[in-house]
């Protein structure tokens, strides 16, 4: 708690061994808060944190051994990559032939060789987050704790440095909780996705469970588009459908799941609906419909296989199999 203002609230969550956790949520879900009691820099109001059985709670930072990597690298201007690298093996007390070792092995998987003997400031945005990676990680952490730290990237060295981070994940072993924005991201990286919002885990699962198999609204909502669409004794405006197993008045389906038709189907799910707008993203075009009764539809289609003469206006269909939706 701050003040009056309660952060986590019934948090309970158990992370394995070697798991790629990414915390997602809208800001002010308290997934920030949740990383910040991870590392010791929050102590929780209530409840208790414990690693490998050993009470953690009351440990300060520097004492719990784990990795952090922030937002803005936090990368000593005055050394070079290697002595950034070799700074937190020196606090340690390693001998001068282990580090030198351990800091050639970690500029060499983080993709910097040759470039160890540059300071920050010559170093791209990647480079340095490269380096604060390597510089985590060097003194082997049972846990390693990151917030956000492409946030400052543009999105093709995103892609790549999310490529780097899911090999090197890999190559170590090491346990990784994640602080992110980025749906995409999360879902590409991650062993399991833990759902934030108002200061509670919606649900914690892997990727592909998280997003076709939501527990909630929210979660359905808040993890990419989809279409819900209110269901009235197994009809949909007025149109016998076939729906799947689960409790609940609301139809929900992935918007990759639905096709569009330009005349009625002969058999099989089906509504008509109106085409609002269509919205080029190059190899796909991303289509805004809305159903006699005004509820709105989102499709994502190749653009390659749009039909000819499509324009806002059309009457046209969606259709999508029985087993793709599920009940909300």
């Amino acid at each position: 708690m701050f003040g009056r203002f309660t952060a986590l609230q019934d948090i309970s969550m158990t992370i394995g061994r070697g798991e790629f956790v990414t915390l997602l949520g809208p800001s002010g879900s308290g997934k920030t808060t949740f990383l910040m009691i991870l590392s010791g820099f929050e102590a929780p109001t209530s409840g208790r944190l414990t690693l490998d059985g050993r009470e953690m709670t009351g440990t300060p930072p520097e004492a719990r051994g784990f990795g952090m990597v922030f937002q803005g690298y936090a990368l000593f201007p005055h050394m070079t990559v290697e002595e950034n690298i070799a700074f937190p093996l020196k606090v340690q007390g390693r001998s001068s032939a282990d580090v030198s070792k351990r800091v050639r092995d970690m500029v060499e998987m983080v993709g910097l060789g040759g470039h160890g003997h540059k300071r920050p400031s010559g170093l791209s945005g990647g480079q340095q987050q490269r380096v604060a990676l390597a510089r985590a990680l060097a003194y082997e952490p049972p846990v390693l704790l990151l917030d956000e730290p492409f946030s400052a990237l543009d999105k093709n060295l995103r892609g790549q440095m999310q490529d780097e981070m899911r090999r090197i994940h890999q190559e170590t072993g090491t346990t990784f909780v994640f602080v992110t924005h980025d749906q995409e991201e999360a879902l590409a990286l991650s062993s399991r996705i833990a759902i934030f919002e108002k200061g509670q885990l919606q649900q914690i699962a892997a990727p592909r469970e998280i997003y076709e198999r939501p527990s909630n609204r929210f979660v359905a909502e808040f993890l990419g588009d989809i279409n819900i669409l209110p269901v009235a004794s197994s009809q949909i405006e007025g149109r016998a459908i076939r729906l799947p197993d689960g409790a609940g008045d609301h139809l929900a389906i992935r918007p990759e799941y639905m096709d569009l038709l330009v005349s009625e189907p002969a058999s099989g799910n089906a509504l008509p609906v109106e085409l609002k707008d269509l919205t080029y993203l190059g190899s796909e075009t991303r289509l805004a419909l809305t159903t006699k009764g005004g509820v709105p539809v989102v499709l994502h289609m190749p653009t390659a296989k749009l039909p000819d003469g499509l324009v806002p206006g059309a009457a046209v269909w969606t259709s999508w199999d029985a087993h793709r939706g599920f009940m909300l």
